[in-house]
């Protein structure tokens, strides 16, 4: 693991740079324990695919400490008790038709039928690896190499609400309406992100989800 800054606000603990399952189980762990040790001055703690990022008030927050701190929690991780069992989220999806217009494209692009592609994306639990782009909008992957059908060169202006998307080895879905690129193949009723609700995403980093077909 490499620590070093990221500008005068972040602290980036780095990984091997791979979209990899374990990992991310190690970046997943590292957040959390970083979170459980309430370090006066950090403002956010967050997991991405490879690293952790650690934003801290660098008028409050004692630097040389908070990296010694990022280095003991991460060699903590070797203990097997650290990784947890991942929750899983179930998520029914409505697939094609006006809910999913990109989902003949993508069978298409697999060379095979469009209830090929459904059952093929709802045969693997996905897991969560971030959150971002937009609040809620978690990367789940990886999809089934045949599927795997790269993002539109135009990205759509509009993408509604609890669209389900794959972009290459990544699928997701849409937690508010904005504009994007991924093949949309279907829609879910669920609500991925609110903010009045506790917690406001309904999945997080480290999380498995599986898709249902409605």
């Amino acid at each position: 693991m490499n620590v070093r800054l990221a500008g005068d606000t972040l602290l980036l603990a780095e990984y091997e740079p791979a979209v990899d399952p374990d990992v991310n189980a190690r970046v997943v762990a590292l957040a959390a324990a970083v979170r459980r040790r309430g370090v006066a001055g950090v403002r956010d703690v967050v997991p991405g695919y490879s690293s952790v990022g650690v934003h801290f008030d660098p008028l409050r927050t004692n630097l040389g400490a908070l990296e010694r701190a990022l280095r003991a929690d991460a060699k903590n991780l070797d203990r097997a008790d650290t990784f947890l069992p991942p929750r899983t989220v179930e998520i029914p999806v409505s697939y094609g038709g006006a809910d999913g217009p990109d989902l003949d494209d993508v069978a298409r692009f697999a060379g095979c039928t469009s209830r090929e592609v459904i059952d093929l994306h709802s045969s693997i639990t996905y897991r969560v690896y971030m959150l971002g782009f937009v609040p809620g909008f978690a990367y789940l992957g990886r999809v089934p190499a045949a599927i795997a059908a790269p993002r539109h060169r135009v990205p759509r202006e509009r993408v509604a609400p609890g669209s389900v998307g794959i972009a290459g080895q990544q699928t997701g879905v849409y937690p508010i309406e904005t504009p994007g690129g991924w093949q949309i193949i279907g829609r879910t009723s669920s609500v991925m992100f609110d903010a009045a609700r506790e917690p406001a995403s309904l999945v997080a980093p480290g999380d498995a989800v599986r898709f249902v077909p409605a």
